[in-house]
């Protein structure tokens, strides 16, 4: 299959962030079960750091980091919003960026709803296993 690539905008929820990234939903998207991600309900696609951009609001992010793993959970200021984190795994090959797939303004949800999702067990540090359970990410 030829890599569908597509230019989508995304936003926090008051419009502080503004960011741009080029993803391929067919490549996957992702849906962890750690804690982190469980709580905030994360669906996401990890990209390429030359594939995404933050147009407005740099500032306004702040940084939540756990577990050492050098991860940035970034979020809006104002409302609290995560559009994206970023970071260095080399397990999934080096620097990243983890789209907030909900974030996207423009991503029609048949379109999400159609792309394909890897189930992880982060909440188990087993992350090339699918959990037990599945239906409530």
């Amino acid at each position: 299959a030829s890599a569908m690539l597509k230019t989508y905008h995304g936003s926090c929820h008051c419009g502080r962030l503004e960011f741009e990234a080029d993803i391929d939903l067919d490549a996957g998207t992702r849906r962890c079960n750690c804690t982190l991600c469980t709580k905030t309900r994360a669906w996401t696609a990890i990209i390429r750091p030359d594939a995404f951009r933050v147009i407005d609001g740099e500032d306004y992010l702040k940084d939540y980091m756990f577990a050492g793993n050098g991860v940035h959970h970034l979020f809006c200021a104002r409302c609290g919003v995560r559009g994206f984190s970023r970071g260095y795994v080399e397990e999934i090959g080096g620097h990243f960026v983890s789209v907030y797939l909900t974030a996207l303004d423009d991503l029609d949800p048949g379109e999400l709803a159609a792309a394909p999702v890897k189930y992880l067990d982060g909440r188990n540090d087993a992350w090339d296993h699918v959990p037990a359970e599945t239906r409530h990410l």
